[in-house]
């Protein structure tokens, strides 16, 4: 599917989501050799809040004190995951890698009956997994989500009435559970079991009935419902109830402006991020210019979000989002009318930064389409109207829309585009109806054929269906979201329709 303007950006949220909910840890009884103590606390509280210098201190503090406590090691390697997420340093990632398996050996260190030993490690092992995925490990990511399961599964067979292992073992059961079904067989063979439904009840037990884990856990379903599953009217209130409510968590303020973003809602997600905390206690954090300059771009502000987007590559020393802020810049030329100085951004896509992610991926696509003459300038209004679809501007969408109609555009992509656009249009404006026939035009007009706004529209035909209660055609709809081949997104199309098909029961 052609650039959306959300998933990108949302790489960076989920990455910290992962991060910021695989903490946890609740005073213990000192026979376990683990003790949560005030300093330790606060330090991890600290850390959610991006103050990481602060809380490094405090940690070493409680290392001077008690060098054995298990929590020591665990929030040093909390502390350094936070650091590599933002920051994206190579030369930090392999030197902080190298101390995995210290930690994990100093936690091995408490008695078997302790049910903090493989709960720890395990977190400590999904910390990594998340990490050497961001940084394009992807094989040796997958392994340590393998052990970290299992070191879950084996601690709630052990110690059934331990909830925090609800926690993780929950997230995790909804992730795999969300699997495509093509990839099912591969959890399967690894003993990997996944369950939406089963990891959803697991982590409302853990909010219900362990107060220090209950807004972790709270969070953690927001989130996977925001990313994975499909969030409602009242999760994303609460989601911004609990950054207004901790003013001086960075953090929340993050993961509120970019879930806000991704249900289209700029101008909330603006005031959000002027509300974000500042100042030399916090990390620094080039990427909210970053979400400053989509926010901007998608209002049509071109000048302020090319600013915004200089001065986030300015601050920011890691590798993902170069080609992709690159392709922004040249947008924010080529749409104002500059052509001939949008020009030199596209070989900046072509030389600049990294194609891990599918956002940089899509930049270089996006360079060889116009390297080789086939962006027009007629797609000028369909890359208008996307943006500020995306950002929830309707009122600014459908004005650029108006401007032509499906005989304007020569290719089968632009046609599909189009017509999916306008659905989405008069979805997100609460027109359901209305928007049927342009997705069932966009799926007729791609049949047989790899191009993702049809698999974008299968999709939102199956929700529409869903919540009308249509199931049958809900269920095919979803199906044929997940029958179309190779095409930008398709992970997250797929695993959205997954999700779906699971909630009813398929």
């Amino acid at each position: 599917m052609s650039y959306s303007g959300r998933t990108g950006k949302c790489g960076l949220s989920i990455s910290f989501f992962f991060l910021f909910l695989l903490a946890g840890g609740s005073a213990v009884a000192q026979e376990y050799a683990v003790r949560f103590t005030p300093k330790l606390q606060k330090a991890y509280f600290e850390i959610q809040k991006l103050r990481i210098t602060t809380a490094k201190s405090l940690i070493n503090e409680e290392r001077g004190a008690n060098s054995i406590n298990a929590f020591v090691p665990y929030l040093d390697n909390y502390a350094d995951l936070h650091t590599l997420m933002i920051t994206e340093d190579r030369d930090a990632y392999k030197k902080l890698s190298a101390k995995e398996d210290e930690r994990l050996a100093a936690i091995g260190k408490l008695p078997d009956d302790s049910p903090y030993k493989r709960f720890l490690q395990a977190e400590i092992r999904l910390h990594w997994a998340f990490a050497k995925i961001k940084f394009g490990n992807e094989v040796s990511g997958a392994w340590e989500v393998i052990k970290a399961y299992k070191l879950l599964d084996e601690n709630k067979k052990k110690f059934p009435a331990f909830l925090p292992t609800l926690k993780s073992l929950g997230f995790l059961h909804v992730l795999i559970g969300s699997v495509p079904e093509n990839y099912t067989w591969v959890t399967r063979i690894l003993g990997l079991r996944g369950n939406i439904e089963l990891g959803l009840e697991e982590l409302r037990t853990v909010a219900d009935q362990e107060p220090l884990f209950r807004q972790e856990a709270e969070l953690m379903s927001l989130l996977l419902h925001a990313y994975t599953l499909q969030l409602d009217g009242r999760q994303l209130g609460k989601i911004k109830q609990l950054a207004e409510s901790n003013p001086d968590n960075l953090l929340l303020h993050f993961f509120a402006a970019t879930t806000l973003m991704k249900e289209a809602k700029g101008k909330e997600a603006e005031h959000m991020l002027q509300d974000a905390p500042t100042g030399p206690a916090y990390i620094a954090f080039p990427f909210l210019d970053y979400l400053r300059g989509e926010i901007a771009l998608q209002s049509g502000q071109y000048e302020k979000a090319f600013n915004y987007y200089s001065r986030f590559r300015s601050g920011y020393r890691g590798f993902n989002y170069i080609k992709d802020s690159n392709l922004k810049m040249f947008m924010c030329r080529w749409l104002a009318g500059r052509d001939t100085e949008a020009k030199a951004f596209i070989e900046k896509i072509k030389s600049e930064g990294s194609a891990i992610i599918e956002a940089d991926r899509l930049a270089v696509r996006v360079a060889d389409d116009y390297t080789s003459g086939k962006m027009m300038a007629v797609q000028k209004v369909l890359y208008k109207s996307r943006y500020a679809t995306d950002g929830g501007f309707l009122n600014t969408a459908t004005e650029f829309l108006e401007e032509v109609n499906e005989a304007n555009f020569t290719t089968l992509n632009d046609k599909a585009e189009f017509n999916y656009r306008k659905g989405r249009i008069l979805q997100k404006a609460d027109r359901e109806n209305a928007a049927i026939p342009f997705f069932i035009r966009c799926v007729n007009l791609t049949k047989g054929i790899s191009v993702g706004f049809g698999a974008s529209s299968a999709l939102q035909l199956g929700y529409i269906y869903k919540e009308n209660g249509q199931r049958i055609k809900a269920i095919e709809y979803f199906k044929l979201a997940m029958s179309y081949k190779k095409y930008e997104y398709k992970n997250s199309i797929d695993s959205k329709a997954r999700a779906a098909l699971t909630s009813l029961g398929v």
